[in-house]
């Protein structure tokens, strides 16, 4: 049979797939036997591809799991296959029919290696667009339509992000019967991670989970991204498949006893905002779970993309832009929600006003850039010995630290150690005041403590520095010019009385 000329025929994307069936069972690499016209243009354009010859491995050109497994398993079962996914940045409708082998030549029997048993053949047809296509959609089983319509439902029931993803995540792990699920979430303008399971937000675990593989949360979802290749998708019946992708991972893997595994990237407009999984599913629903991840990923990324940029905001109108804390604006929230109950205070309550000495005379002698900078190096050593706590830039060279739940001992320490920094520092010099609270306490009149004993150590500080308080200087000044004016005008006085008496 000539295929090559037989697949010229066809419309779309064709390419005529073969692999061999190993002796002890298992499948040899899948290779290109023949390929449409469609097809040489669009491989052609392919980065650094090479030319195309009947038997070049498929992954010279590619790297998708779940394609490869359509191929296995379309050609080794005889059964077509249908797909329609959200890949290589498109959405790919694939159709996959087992082909009946060419007639075999005597010479073709005898290159044959000896464990191989017999080779198999797989037409696939491809069709792309660039957006989702109802009709498509149409086709999916009334039992993907409703679970997606579930989901999209738990996504907004509260209005609260953490819970709907929770109430989610919850639904996915029951149809899908599987013993765990999540939604990891990837920030990449921040390079932070998430991890939701049915039981809400699990920090620790995330920690340890990517500890395991010795690699940062966000480290981990940038290395299942190189792991899912061209594909959205990785479907497992049997993680053995994941020893050649990522051994680190496969190791984790069977260190918490997990046999099976679906990974979906959530995508919006192509850029990655995470991924859905879940493990030990009941792969007797594999295609349900298959075809309900990949739908339902679309309304989960508009929700994770509209909270990261929410989020992004937030942060930016509340994050003082040229030291990095918290900003006036997040002050002032902070101290409303309190003085109106929405927070409840700690138990104990430290409080510490720093103001930096002597930026006024860096303004007036070096000039403002000068004074930013000292601004910035006071706010570095403020995050050093105080960083666990809420450092907020109050005002231009003023800083308020609140810290909760904190020891009046520790709290002492940890002023001591500000001081000995600025002091090393040599530029640097603070004003503190600090301000300590346990039992029943008003915050605002503990912050205007704070800041009354830090006054106290402003006025020792330009006592013992005269030169640097440029506010004495211009003070001053203007009383030596008062002084110059009087005595210029008793000296005419007496120059007019001389006149008059001449």
């Amino acid at each position: 049979m000539n295929y090559q000329s037989w697949i010229e025929r066809i419309d779309g994307i064709a390419t005529i797939y073969q692999f061999d069936v190993m002796s002890d069972g298992t499948f040899g690499e899948i290779r290109l036997t023949a390929v449409n016209r469609q097809n040489r243009a669009m491989l052609a354009m392919l980065p650094d591809a090479p030319e195309f010859y009947p038997g070049i491995p498929y992954r010279s050109y590619w790297q998708d799991t779940n394609f490869e497994n359509y191929i296995y398993n379309a050609a080794s079962t005889c059964q077509p296959l249908f797909s329609y996914e959200n890949s290589h940045g498109m959405w790919l409708t694939g159709l996959y029919v087992p082909v009946t082998p060419p007639d075999v030549l005597p010479d073709d029997e005898e290159d044959k290696p000896e464990d191989v048993v017999k080779t198999l053949y797989c037409l696939n047809v491809m069709t792309y667009s660039d957006e989702l296509e109802p009709n498509t959609m149409a086709m999916k089983s009334p039992d993907v339509v409703y679970a997606v319509s579930e989901i999209s439902v738990k996504l907004h029931q509260t209005h609260e992000y953490f819970q709907d993803i929770t109430n989610t995540v919850a639904y996915i792990k029951e149809f899908s019967g599987a013993e765990r699920c999540a939604v990891y979430t990837v920030d990449k303008n921040t390079r932070k991670c998430s991890l939701i399971t049915y039981e809400g937000l699990q920090k620790e675990f995330m920690e340890t989970l990517t500890g395991q593989m010795k690699r940062s949360p966000y480290e981990t979802a940038e290395k299942w991204e190189e792991d899912l290749g061209d594909s959205n998708f990785l479907l497992l019946e049997n993680i053995k498949v994941v020893e050649e992708l990522d051994p680190v991972w496969y190791q984790s893997l069977l260190e918490n006893d997990i046999h099976n595994i679906i990974i979906s990237a959530i995508r919006y407009n192509q850029r990655l905002v995470g991924f859905i999984w879940a493990a030990n599913y009941d792969t007797a629903k594999m295609a349900l779970i298959k075809d309900t991840l990949e739908l339902a990923s679309l309304p989960i990324a508009s929700v994770v993309a509209n909270h990261q940029l929410i989020s992004r905001l937030q942060l930016k109108s509340t994050t003082d832009e040229l030291t990095q804390v918290a900003n006036r604006i997040a002050f002032n929230d902070r101290i409303e929600r309190a003085n109106a109950g929405e927070l409840a205070l700690p138990e104990k309550m430290g409080i510490v006003s720093a103001d930096l000495n002597g930026l006024k005379k860096v303004n007036i002698d070096q000039g403002h850039e000068s004074g930013d900078r000292l601004i910035k190096r006071a706010a570095s050593i403020l995050k050093i010995a105080l960083g666990d706590y809420e450092i907020f830039r109050a005002g231009g060279d003023e800083f308020i630290i609140l810290c909760p739940n904190i020891e009046e001992e520790q709290l002492n320490s940890q002023v001591a150690q500000l001081r000995q920094l600025a002091d090393n520092a040599m530029d640097v010099s603070f004003a503190v005041g600090t301000a300590y609270c346990k039992g029943e306490y008003e915050l605002s009149a503990a912050i205007q403590a704070a800041d009354e004993d830090m006054y106290k150590d402003k006025k020792k500080y330009y006592d013992s520095h005269p030169e640097m308080d440029r506010r004495r200087q211009g003070r001053d000044e203007s009383t030596d010019n008062e002084e110059d004016t009087e005595a210029s005008g008793k000296e005419a006085s007496a120059e007019d009385t001389e006149n008059n008496e001449d």
